[in-house]
């Protein structure tokens, strides 16, 4: 009959977080292997005769060679492993070992509650999604193969949980994984970190990435890093399976679920999500028309402009956005501008302009603004085409012949286009969103413009109101 090599995980210390199959595995062990820090959290359970095999820290191996002598002379003997013995435990040593030296035995792993998981429950619910662990050790694995799974970690936007996180000759490296988490997560993240989980030294805390001090931390405490979706309540971590996002409510319609959905994926893939809102929810919103993350590059909107021009739109006096172009004017959701009792208007076909055209020599998109201006010299400009248009327009708010609430400019093209967009700029008391150099379109320009009219919609991310 073959010898039996049993590794049982005792869990993170505690008798209470013992599985029922370890306490009987342990209570029956004529023979126990294991670290000498672990042997008093499980001395109770064992038989009065039986053998203990102890050594220290980083004496991994002896142990395990010693487990595998006894099992070779026909005895079974059992190794007691914290955690769970398959999670950075003795399991893989045993069967490692066992292959090496050729040794017929038989083995029982017996699981056990890992640190991570303790450490999780006593954070709240911050494993509520995918997640991965992560060992700091550099003993057995290169450094620069660590880093390259936070850096995996970060990119997938997985729950991260660390484990060796420091020792006093390892103290750089969890300084070097926060720099690295900051560089793809917001600061905001919540991190929780449990000493001694489930035993009697137990500290519980829970900070955010940015204010997270490394100098709190020891060998024996988990770190647990928060994904995008993290966050805190109370004192506790949630990070949501999706049940109450994935549900669409009574007034949101199919096509906003979407959208949505959209505006998430593409905020958790921007390379600098932190900036304010009012930034983000025109970028956002040109992103998702586009597909184009260089807009993250290219897109400048002055301070509070959004804001300003919603305001404007709505509780001012102002209540027209004038279009360079028709197709820019279609662009825009009529269902926002019926509900806030909004005019959109494009001069281009007016035959007026045409006779304005010829008799001046200039463009119809010219033209078309020049008459506008007459009219509304106050109502949001709107370019998605023409940078004569823009051009022209910079000229009358230089001959004080209109003051518009706002400009939105998004010409598009190779002449004159950079050029527009900078004589635009000087502009500094008029809000601004401005889409830099060559890129733009009516489609974009439209988009923009959507954004403003949803802005009461940005605090909670939930674009399409008006789909």
């Amino acid at each position: 009959m073959k010898s039996k090599i049993t590794v049982v995980g005792i869990g993170p210390g505690g008798e209470g977080d013992m599985t029922s199959r370890a306490i009987e595995a342990l209570q029956n062990a004529g023979i126990v292997v294991g670290y000498n820090y672990y042997i008093p959290f499980i001395s109770h359970l064992l038989k009065g005769d039986v053998e203990i095999v102890e050594n220290g820290m980083k004496q991994e191996q002896k142990r395990i060679e010693k487990a595998v002598e006894i099992a070779e002379e026909g005895r079974d003997v059992c190794v007691i492993s914290s955690g769970d013995s398959g999670i950075y435990g003795m399991a893989p040593l045993v069967y490692e070992m066992l292959k090496e030296k050729e040794v017929d035995a038989e083995v029982e792993v017996i699981p056990g509650i890992s640190a991570f998981q303790k450490a999780a429950s006593l954070l709240g619910v911050p494993v509520g999604h995918d997640f991965c662990v992560i060992s700091l050790s550099d003993l057995m694995t290169p450094w620069a193969i660590i880093e390259r799974r936070i850096k995996a970690a970060v990119d997938a936007d997985f729950v991260t949980a660390v484990y060796n996180p420091k020792s006093t000759g390892r103290y750089w490296e969890l300084y070097r994984l926060k720099e690295l988490f900051l560089q793809g997560r917001s600061p905001e993240t919540p991190v929780g970190y449990v000493r001694q989980a489930g035993r009697d030294q137990e500290e519980v805390r829970v900070t955010t990435l940015r204010d997270f001090d490394s100098e709190d931390v020891d060998m024996f405490t988990v770190v647990i890093i928060g994904n995008s979706q993290s966050y805190q309540w109370k004192k506790s971590i949630i990070t949501p399976r999706g049940y109450y996002r994935n549900e669409t409510k009574d007034d949101e319609r199919p096509g906003q679920s979407i959208m949505v959905e959209s505006f998430r994926t593409i905020e958790k893939e921007l390379v600098n999500p932190d900036i304010p809102i009012g930034n983000k929810w025109p970028l956002l919103h040109a992103i998702h028309t586009t597909a184009d993350f260089d807009m993250e590059n290219i897109l400048r909107v002055d301070d509070n402009a959004v804001e300003r021009i919603y305001t404007a739109l709505t509780e001012g006096k102002v209540r027209t956005i004038i279009t360079d172009v028709t197709m820019a004017a279609s662009g825009i959701r009529k269902g926002a501008i019926e509900r806030l009792g909004i005019e959109v208007k494009c001069y281009l076909n007016d035959p007026a302009t045409t006779q304005l055209s010829k008799e001046k020599g200039i463009t119809r998109t010219q033209a078309g603004i020049r008459l506008a201006a007459k009219e509304h010299p106050d109502a949001l400009y709107v370019f998605g085409n023409a940078p004569t248009a823009l051009m022209e327009l910079c000229t009358l708010i230089r001959h004080k012949k209109a003051g518009p609430c706002g400009i939105v400019a998004a010409p598009v093209g190779f002449v004159h286009v950079c050029e527009s967009k900078h004589m635009v700029k000087p502009f500094v008391g008029i809000p601004k969103i401005i889409v830099e150099g060559r890129k733009g379109g009516s489609n974009l320009a439209a988009t923009l413009v959507n954004s403003i009219l949803c802005w009461p919609d940005a605090e909670q991310l939930k674009p399409g109101r008006d789909v």
